[in-house]
């Protein structure tokens, strides 16, 4: 069992791997394809979870947990992963990105309104502020620009609806297993269940061939290594870590994200999208802190 410091650090290390999961996962999917990319990237990243938390005794696994939290999570993984890969342009994949990252907040509303969270009103700033950023995301570089968000949305409304659907899955998820996993983590388990899913949709459908090289080699391992050693090392720090410094810090991946996916992708981005990348973040901090001070 680590300390409690050294359980945080590795709990910090998990909110810096899942940072680099937009631009990893853009970059995989460019050399074999959005579909055939998640696949590789899953199965990957299924053994190395295998390995490092090891696999499950599903038997113990409560029945709810084992049906709703295998689903929710499949669902989540390939709304994310497909949503990214299947964006027009680099710009557009950390837009989308962005608008996943809308969870933080839902998951605290939803809290609040199935698993009866006590709050302050600190929660109205904070759903609106979150809301508001992803709007000024959307704008381009218009900032706050409705019309122009809705012709941006136009342009390819399945990566935007993957992204705002798999934000809602995973809210659900948070909130679903909360009550019903009692303390057990089938991570490796749905992992492979993603793996399977996607090998599926791959074998069953018209996908591009894959280009395999060095670089995307390299891409591919550092996508499945932050996926999942960011699990893992979650895992690790929210049992013997601070929780309340990780839950904090977790609330910043979106601006972390947006910085590394703009390094990999060599994609500038606009003062207006850091604007709205800054309200995602705040609105998100005045969520938790409406939950936290009661």
């Amino acid at each position: 069992m680590p300390s409690a410091k050294k359980a945080t650090l590795i709990g910090l290390l998990a909110v810096l791997l899942w940072s680099l999961i937009v631009g990893l996962i853009r970059g995989v999917s460019e050399s074999f394809g959005a579909v055939g990319g998640a696949a590789l990237i899953y199965s990957v990243a299924s053994l190395i979870l295998w390995v490092s938390v090891g696999f499950p005794k599903v038997r113990e696994f409560p029945r709810r947990y084992l049906v709703w939290g295998s689903l929710l999570f499949v669902l989540y993984e390939l709304c994310l992963a497909l949503s990214i890969g299947y964006a027009s342009h680099a710009r557009q994949a950390i837009e989308v990105g962005m608008v996943n990252y809308l969870w933080p907040t839902l998951t605290i509303v939803f809290a609040i309104l199935f698993n009866k969270q006590k709050t302050t009103w600190l929660i109205v700033p904070g759903f609106v502020l979150s809301m508001l950023g992803v709007a000024w995301v959307l704008g381009s570089d218009q900032g706050l620009d409705l019309p122009g968000m809705w012709v941006n949305i136009q342009e390819n409304p399945l990566s935007y609806g993957l992204a705002l659907l798999g934000a809602l899955i995973w809210a659900a998820y948070c909130t679903v297993t909360t009550r019903i996993a009692q303390g057990k983590n089938g991570i490796t388990l749905f992992f492979m269940l993603v793996a399977i899913a996607l090998w599926g949709m791959y074998a069953v459908g018209e996908q591009p061939a894959m280009h395999f090289s060095v670089g995307s080699l390299v891409y591919l391992v550092f996508a499945a290594i932050a996926m999942g050693f960011g699990y893992a090392a979650w895992n690790v720090g929210i049992l013997y870590g601070n929780v309340t410094l990780l839950a904090g810090a977790s609330y910043f991946i979106p601006v972390f994200s947006a910085a590394f996916a703009a390094l990999l992708l060599r994609t500038p981005l606009s003062w207006s999208f850091w604007q709205g990348a800054a309200m995602v973040c705040v609105g998100s901090v005045l969520c938790w802190q409406a939950t936290r001070k009661r």
